[in-house]
């Protein structure tokens, strides 16, 4: 189960969150690999200008993400537009405010996100409902979200996120499975993810490689409780 705070914990500039959630009766929210694509491609299109990821995984009726917030203080800066100096003739140029900075004016970088992350569960949300010819909520809410403050934390999440599938016997080996980031982290193909930063963590890409088949080989007795598993 989820802690009571990560309810409540609130995304800062250049924080680095462990978000998770699953569909709201535990039933699969993909049933397809249309679905599983639609989901990543609805992700980048609300949130690749606000987050960049780390690593994440797609699982049925749940999914994980590991996400460092962008540094948004343009978008939260209050402008000040007007009042200016008329002795000086100065003018508010309200023309050099881009459509995004007027839509976030005094909004903090936590209502930024979670606003982005909530018009990206509401999409999936109404294109899977009408896949699927259901109506409802489809999510749990709100959805849950962690900071992540420890490098050992980090890495064992890193770890954990990607070989999720395997503990969840949705693929015999974690390797296999298609909806992860690890085969887009260990590869040569450009990526959005923090590739270079992710593997930074464990030093280099062959002792990311070793720790994540150290993981999985012991997926089965790992006590360590990152929720939202049954």
């Amino acid at each position: 189960m989820a802690k009571r705070e990560h309810y409540y914990t609130r995304f800062e500039n250049d924080g680095i969150y462990h978000v998770y959630n699953r569909k709201v009766d535990r039933k699969p929210m993909f049933t397809s690999a249309e679905n599983y694509a639609y989901f990543i491609r609805q992700f980048d299109k609300y949130l690749s200008d606000y987050v960049k990821v780390y690593a994440y995984n797609l699982l049925g009726n749940h999914f994980h993400f590991m996400i460092k917030v962008n540094n948004l203080t343009d978008l939260t800066t209050i402008k000040k537009l007007s009042n200016l100096d008329d002795k000086n003739n100065v003018k508010p140029k309200f023309q050099k405010l881009t459509n995004l900075e007027l839509s976030n004016q005094q909004k903090t970088t936590h209502d930024i996100v979670s606003h982005q992350f909530k018009k990206f569960f509401q999409s999936y949300a109404m294109a899977f409902n009408k896949d699927q010819n259901t109506i409802g909520t489809l999510f749990q809410t709100p959805f849950k979200r962690v900071r992540v403050e420890d490098e050992n934390y980090l890495r064992e999440l890193a770890c954990n996120i990607n070989t999720n599938a395997q503990k969840h016997n949705l693929a015999k080996d974690f390797r296999d499975w298609k909806w992860s980031s690890y085969h887009n982290i260990i590869s040569n193909k450009d990526t959005k993810l923090l590739k270079e930063e992710a593997i930074s963590h464990f030093e280099d890409i062959d002792n990311f490689k070793y720790c994540h088949l150290e993981y999985a080989s012991k997926i089965d007795s790992v006590d360590r409780d990152f929720f939202i598993e049954d």
